[in-house]
């Protein structure tokens, strides 16, 4: 009896988890999507946009279970037409990722807003966000590195 207690009670923290971060985003393209793909339009490659982070891994240390850690992770958009970043999700819903509301013109900066909050979790920590885009590739990744203490 105990054991399946706990079993379920497993299941229910990763399913809580997973659909924390199964929510709705509103994109640049005023379009809204979940988990899905966005279709945005195509653009030849040699003219897409090329969507370059400044840093793609941020390590935040050394901090204590329930502190928050926002990062900003600075992009630039080295293509040849504007870059619409359409959606960024993270493998938990302790991560949470805000995206440009505008398109990023050719040559222009934008960010990518992260905040992860480190309540409930303990030791080393990757957290990944995903970005897709309308750049060429679709898809790139940032990570968020470091280790979460327990509290004394």
């Amino acid at each position: 009896m105990k054991r399946t207690f706990i079993l379920a009670i497993a299941a229910l923290s990763f399913a809580a988890c997973r659909n924390a971060n199964n929510q709705t985003t509103e994109t640049a393209t005023g379009v809204s999507v979940g988990n899905e793909t966005s279709k945005t339009t195509k653009v030849d490659p040699v003219n897409a946009p090329v969507i370059v982070f400044e840093r793609d891994i941020f390590d935040f240390g050394k901090i204590t279970q329930g502190e928050k850690v926002k990062h900003d992770f600075k992009l630039k958009n080295t293509g040849k037409s504007p870059l619409i970043i359409s959606n960024a999700t993270a493998t938990c819903g302790c991560t949470v990722p805000q995206i440009p509301g505008e398109p990023i013109l050719p040559g222009k900066e934008g960010v990518i807003s992260v905040v992860f909050n480190s309540e409930g979790k303990m030791g080393m920590q990757d957290k990944v966000v995903t970005v897709t885009s309308n750049a060429n590739p679709t898809v790139a990744t940032v990570h968020l590195v470091g280790e979460v203490l327990t509290k004394k």
